[in-house]
Protein backbone atom coordinates (compact mmCIF):
# COMPACT_ATOMS: atom_id res chain seq x y z
CA UNK A 1 0.00 0.00 0.00
CA UNK A 2 2.87 2.25 0.52
CA UNK A 3 4.14 1.72 -2.93
CA UNK A 4 0.93 2.55 -4.39
CA UNK A 5 0.65 5.52 -2.32
CA UNK A 6 4.04 6.83 -3.01
CA UNK A 7 3.05 6.05 -7.13
CA UNK A 8 0.10 8.40 -6.90
CA UNK A 9 2.07 10.98 -5.43
CA UNK A 10 4.65 10.49 -7.91
CA UNK A 11 2.45 10.60 -10.46
CA UNK A 12 1.02 13.86 -9.26
CA UNK A 13 4.24 15.84 -9.03
CA UNK A 14 5.62 14.35 -12.35
CA UNK A 15 2.15 16.39 -13.95
CA UNK A 16 3.60 19.78 -11.65
CA UNK A 17 6.92 19.84 -13.48
CA UNK A 18 5.21 19.86 -17.09
CA UNK A 19 3.91 22.92 -16.19
CA UNK A 20 5.87 26.59 -17.85
CA UNK A 21 9.43 26.45 -16.23
CA UNK A 22 8.48 29.56 -14.48
CA UNK A 23 6.13 27.74 -12.45
CA UNK A 24 8.40 25.36 -10.86
CA UNK A 25 11.26 28.01 -9.97
CA UNK A 26 8.82 28.53 -6.91
CA UNK A 27 7.17 26.77 -5.01
CA UNK A 28 3.86 24.89 -5.76
CA UNK A 29 1.02 27.36 -6.09
CA UNK A 30 -1.76 27.09 -4.03
CA UNK A 31 -3.54 25.25 -6.81
CA UNK A 32 -0.81 22.49 -7.46
CA UNK A 33 -0.73 22.36 -3.13
CA UNK A 34 -4.89 21.29 -3.38
CA UNK A 35 -4.89 19.03 -5.87
CA UNK A 36 -2.11 17.60 -4.32
CA UNK A 37 -4.23 17.44 -1.16
CA UNK A 38 -6.70 16.31 -2.87
CA UNK A 39 -5.41 13.11 -4.26
CA UNK A 40 -3.76 12.41 -0.79
CA UNK A 41 -7.18 13.21 1.19
CA UNK A 42 -9.34 10.17 -1.26
CA UNK A 43 -6.33 7.91 -1.06
CA UNK A 44 -6.46 8.02 2.79
CA UNK A 45 -10.06 8.04 2.86
CA UNK A 46 -10.46 5.06 0.72
CA UNK A 47 -7.28 3.57 2.75
CA UNK A 48 -7.52 4.54 6.22
CA UNK A 49 -5.55 1.38 7.24
CA UNK A 50 -2.83 2.94 5.55
CA UNK A 51 -2.44 5.64 8.96
CA UNK A 52 -2.22 2.28 11.30
CA UNK A 53 0.65 1.04 9.22
CA UNK A 54 2.10 4.09 8.82
CA UNK A 55 2.11 4.82 12.80
CA UNK A 56 3.41 0.91 13.49
CA UNK A 57 6.47 1.85 10.91
CA UNK A 58 7.04 5.25 12.94
CA UNK A 59 7.17 3.41 15.96
CA UNK A 60 9.37 0.39 14.91
CA UNK A 61 11.90 3.03 13.69
CA UNK A 62 11.60 4.89 16.95
CA UNK A 63 12.35 1.88 18.77
CA UNK A 64 15.11 0.68 16.78
CA UNK A 65 16.45 4.26 17.41
CA UNK A 66 16.09 4.55 20.49
CA UNK A 67 17.84 1.33 21.19
CA UNK A 68 20.67 2.00 18.83
CA UNK A 69 20.77 5.41 21.42
CA UNK A 70 21.42 3.38 24.31
CA UNK A 71 23.77 1.12 23.02
CA UNK A 72 25.44 3.92 22.10
CA UNK A 73 25.73 4.93 25.28
CA UNK A 74 26.55 2.36 26.95
CA UNK A 75 29.87 2.23 25.10
CA UNK A 76 30.28 5.95 25.38
CA UNK A 77 29.92 5.58 29.41
CA UNK A 78 31.94 2.18 29.53
CA UNK A 79 34.52 2.71 32.07
CA UNK A 80 32.20 4.35 34.52
CA UNK A 81 29.95 1.33 34.28
CA UNK A 82 32.15 -1.76 34.37
CA UNK A 83 35.50 -0.29 36.15
CA UNK A 84 34.26 2.64 38.86
CA UNK A 85 36.01 2.77 42.21
CA UNK A 86 32.55 3.03 43.47
CA UNK A 87 30.48 0.26 42.76
CA UNK A 88 29.93 -2.61 45.04
CA UNK A 89 30.42 -6.26 43.35
CA UNK A 90 28.91 -9.75 44.34
CA UNK A 91 31.19 -12.52 43.95
CA UNK A 92 34.18 -12.84 42.06
CA UNK A 93 35.70 -9.19 40.80
CA UNK A 94 37.67 -11.05 38.30
CA UNK A 95 34.56 -12.75 36.88
CA UNK A 96 34.71 -12.29 32.85
CA UNK A 97 31.02 -11.38 32.91
CA UNK A 98 29.46 -8.67 34.72
CA UNK A 99 25.64 -7.89 35.24
CA UNK A 100 25.11 -4.58 36.62
CA UNK A 101 22.66 -3.37 38.29
CA UNK A 102 21.17 0.27 39.44
CA UNK A 103 18.84 -0.18 42.78
CA UNK A 104 17.22 1.36 45.79
CA UNK A 105 16.99 -0.48 49.11
CA UNK A 106 13.25 0.19 48.82
CA UNK A 107 12.09 -0.92 45.77
CA UNK A 108 9.76 -3.52 45.86
CA UNK A 109 10.29 -4.94 42.38
CA UNK A 110 14.63 -4.94 43.87
CA UNK A 111 13.42 -7.26 46.93
CA UNK A 112 11.40 -9.16 44.10
CA UNK A 113 14.81 -9.66 42.14
CA UNK A 114 17.00 -10.50 45.16
CA UNK A 115 16.36 -14.30 44.47
CA UNK A 116 17.65 -13.77 40.77
CA UNK A 117 20.43 -12.15 42.51
CA UNK A 118 21.61 -15.14 44.62
CA UNK A 119 20.51 -17.63 41.78
CA UNK A 120 23.41 -15.59 39.45
CA UNK A 121 26.01 -15.75 41.92
CA UNK A 122 25.44 -19.80 43.37
CA UNK A 123 24.76 -21.02 39.50
CA UNK A 124 26.98 -18.19 37.24
CA UNK A 125 30.42 -18.49 38.78
CA UNK A 126 31.99 -16.64 35.53
CA UNK A 127 29.46 -14.14 36.44
CA UNK A 128 30.12 -10.95 38.64
CA UNK A 129 27.46 -8.92 40.12
CA UNK A 130 28.25 -4.81 39.88
CA UNK A 131 25.58 -2.80 41.78
CA UNK A 132 25.12 0.67 41.50
CA UNK A 133 23.39 2.54 44.40
CA UNK A 134 20.45 4.35 42.77
CA UNK A 135 18.22 5.55 46.10
CA UNK A 136 15.35 7.68 44.39
CA UNK A 137 12.22 6.55 46.22
CA UNK A 138 12.69 8.01 49.73
CA UNK A 139 14.81 9.91 52.01
CA UNK A 140 15.57 6.78 53.83
CA UNK A 141 16.71 5.08 50.32
CA UNK A 142 18.95 7.96 50.26
CA UNK A 143 20.21 7.28 54.09
CA UNK A 144 20.24 3.49 53.54
CA UNK A 145 22.63 4.27 50.16
CA UNK A 146 25.09 6.30 52.33
CA UNK A 147 25.89 3.51 55.01
CA UNK A 148 25.96 0.88 51.97
CA UNK A 149 28.90 3.15 50.40
CA UNK A 150 30.17 3.24 53.85
CA UNK A 151 30.22 -0.22 54.11
CA UNK A 152 32.18 -1.25 50.83
CA UNK A 153 34.30 1.74 51.52
CA UNK A 154 35.06 0.23 54.97
CA UNK A 155 34.78 -3.31 54.25
CA UNK A 156 33.88 -4.36 50.36
CA UNK A 157 34.28 -8.26 51.66
CA UNK A 158 31.40 -7.41 54.23
CA UNK A 159 29.47 -5.94 51.90
CA UNK A 160 27.91 -9.11 50.33
CA UNK A 161 26.35 -10.02 53.86
CA UNK A 162 25.39 -6.62 54.51
CA UNK A 163 23.14 -6.28 50.91
CA UNK A 164 21.32 -9.36 51.35
CA UNK A 165 20.53 -8.25 54.78
CA UNK A 166 19.39 -5.22 54.16
CA UNK A 167 17.89 -6.38 50.98
CA UNK A 168 15.18 -8.81 52.81
CA UNK A 169 14.22 -6.83 55.80
CA UNK A 170 10.18 -6.39 55.32
CA UNK A 171 9.14 -2.70 55.55
CA UNK A 172 10.96 0.43 54.78
CA UNK A 173 14.82 0.65 54.89
CA UNK A 174 16.17 3.50 56.43
CA UNK A 175 20.08 4.79 58.42
CA UNK A 176 19.26 2.99 61.28
CA UNK A 177 18.23 -0.15 59.56
CA UNK A 178 21.09 -0.10 57.65
CA UNK A 179 23.20 0.50 60.70
CA UNK A 180 22.03 -2.39 62.16
CA UNK A 181 22.79 -4.68 58.88
CA UNK A 182 26.18 -3.17 58.87
CA UNK A 183 26.74 -4.41 62.67
CA UNK A 184 24.99 -7.49 61.59
CA UNK A 185 27.91 -8.24 59.16
CA UNK A 186 30.76 -7.43 61.73
CA UNK A 187 31.14 -4.13 61.25
CA UNK A 188 31.87 -1.27 63.66
CA UNK A 189 28.62 0.67 64.04
CA UNK A 190 30.65 4.62 64.71
CA UNK A 191 32.52 4.06 62.07
CA UNK A 192 30.14 3.12 59.34
CA UNK A 193 27.89 6.07 60.58
CA UNK A 194 30.94 8.52 60.63
CA UNK A 195 32.47 7.18 56.61
CA UNK A 196 28.72 7.62 55.71
CA UNK A 197 28.87 11.16 56.73
CA UNK A 198 31.80 11.89 53.92
CA UNK A 199 32.26 13.13 50.59
CA UNK A 200 33.84 9.99 49.58
CA UNK A 201 30.10 8.42 50.01
CA UNK A 202 28.88 11.56 48.71
CA UNK A 203 30.55 11.78 45.28
CA UNK A 204 30.03 7.58 45.33
CA UNK A 205 26.04 8.09 45.29
CA UNK A 206 26.25 11.47 42.65
CA UNK A 207 28.10 9.05 40.18
CA UNK A 208 25.35 6.67 40.18
CA UNK A 209 22.95 9.56 39.45
CA UNK A 210 25.36 11.04 37.07
CA UNK A 211 25.68 7.28 35.07
CA UNK A 212 21.93 7.09 35.52
CA UNK A 213 21.36 10.35 34.08
CA UNK A 214 23.35 9.63 30.92
CA UNK A 215 22.09 6.31 30.11
CA UNK A 216 18.50 7.21 30.47
CA UNK A 217 17.76 5.21 33.76
CA UNK A 218 14.99 6.53 35.73
CA UNK A 219 13.75 3.51 37.45
CA UNK A 220 14.55 -0.02 39.27
CA UNK A 221 16.16 -2.17 38.87
CA UNK A 222 17.86 -1.38 35.81
CA UNK A 223 20.43 -3.48 34.86
CA UNK A 224 22.74 -3.91 31.90
CA UNK A 225 24.56 -6.61 30.12
CA UNK A 226 27.10 -6.38 27.10
CA UNK A 227 25.53 -3.54 25.07
CA UNK A 228 21.98 -3.79 26.41
CA UNK A 229 19.96 -2.69 28.99
CA UNK A 230 17.41 -4.38 30.97
CA UNK A 231 14.47 -2.91 32.72
CA UNK A 232 12.21 -4.24 35.73
CA UNK A 233 12.57 -7.62 37.55
CA UNK A 234 12.85 -10.07 34.85
CA UNK A 235 13.19 -12.87 36.29
CA UNK A 236 16.51 -15.60 36.46
CA UNK A 237 15.53 -17.34 33.54
CA UNK A 238 15.44 -13.96 31.21
CA UNK A 239 18.84 -12.97 32.82
CA UNK A 240 20.40 -16.31 32.14
CA UNK A 241 19.58 -16.53 29.02
CA UNK A 242 21.61 -13.31 28.18
CA UNK A 243 24.62 -14.71 30.29
CA UNK A 244 24.36 -17.81 28.31
CA UNK A 245 24.46 -15.46 25.33
CA UNK A 246 27.35 -13.42 26.44
CA UNK A 247 29.41 -16.45 27.46
CA UNK A 248 28.92 -17.73 24.03
CA UNK A 249 29.29 -15.34 21.94
CA UNK A 250 30.32 -12.00 24.00
CA UNK A 251 27.08 -10.78 23.35
CA UNK A 252 23.35 -10.98 24.72
CA UNK A 253 22.33 -11.57 20.78
CA UNK A 254 24.42 -14.06 18.81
Amino acid sequence: MFAHFRKVLSVTLVAATLLPCAAYAEEFTDGQKAAIGDVVKSYLLEHPEVITEALQALDARNKVAEEQGRMDAIQANKEAIFSSPYQSILGDPNAKIALVEFFDYNCGYCKKALADTRAVLDKEKDVKIILKEFPILSEGSVEAAKVAAAVNILDPKAYEAFHFELMGIRGQADGDRALAAAVKAGLDEAKVKETAGTQAVAEAINHSYDLARKLGINGTPAYIIGDEMVYGAVGFADLNRRIEAMRACGKTAC
